[in-house]
């Protein structure tokens, strides 16, 4: 019991620094770099109880919108909402489903989240109406999601999240092995 204790408030504090650099980055104007599919991947492969793996990153996420909204009144913004709330849950669950956690596989796993998400989030929008509800509209959804179709700006809120992930989960992968070994190497020792 006390050693899943530590991996939840391992797992926490991890997961409130990416929560913090959300934040950081959107008050900086790098937009879209914020690691939520990271977030997820890691909640989702990490913590053995599955509602403390849907709850966290979902939590977090919740939390930095409270933020965006006071801060900005951008936090809340409309039915496509509930499909990035979706695509979080998705997300875990996918990370639920990495066995070993190796890095060419949380690599894989990260990029896979990132598109999963995006596409999602990006029928959000269109179920939000943005483009109209037709099969034009559809289309054109998801024609301005692609990378380089408009301009730099595009290009940036699509490969952001992409590049923020990979790192985030990367650190936060690596973070956690480490403090990990650091909690049970005294054990080890000492028993």
């Amino acid at each position: 019991m006390k050693q899943n204790n530590n991996t939840i408030l391992l797992c926490t504090a991890l997961i409130l620094a990416a929560v913090f650099s959300r934040i950081v980055f959107a008050e900086t104007g790098w937009y879209n770099l914020a690691p939520l599919v990271a977030i997820s991947i890691f909640s989702g492969a990490i913590l053995k109880n599955k509602s403390y793996a849907f709850i966290i990153p979902l939590a977090a996420y919740l939390l930095s919108d409270v933020y965006m909204q006071v801060a900005h009144g951008t936090g809340f913004y409309g039915i496509s909402q509930f499909f990035v709330y979706g695509a979080m849950a998705l997300v875990v669950l996918l990370g639920s489903k990495m066995n070993k956690i190796q890095p060419l596989r949380v690599l894989g796993f990260t990029i896979g989240g990132s598109l999963l998400f995006w596409l999602i989030s990006n029928f959000g929008v269109f179920a939000e109406g943005y483009y109209g509800y037709s099969a034009n509209g559809l289309a054109q959804t998801f024609l301005a999601a692609i990378p380089f179709y408009k301009n730099e700006f595009s290009t940036k809120l699509f490969f952001n999240p992409i590049i923020g992930n990979v790192v985030t989960s990367g650190i936060l992968f690596a973070a956690y092995a480490v403090l990990k070994n650091r909690v049970a190497a005294p054990k080890a020792i000492a028993g």
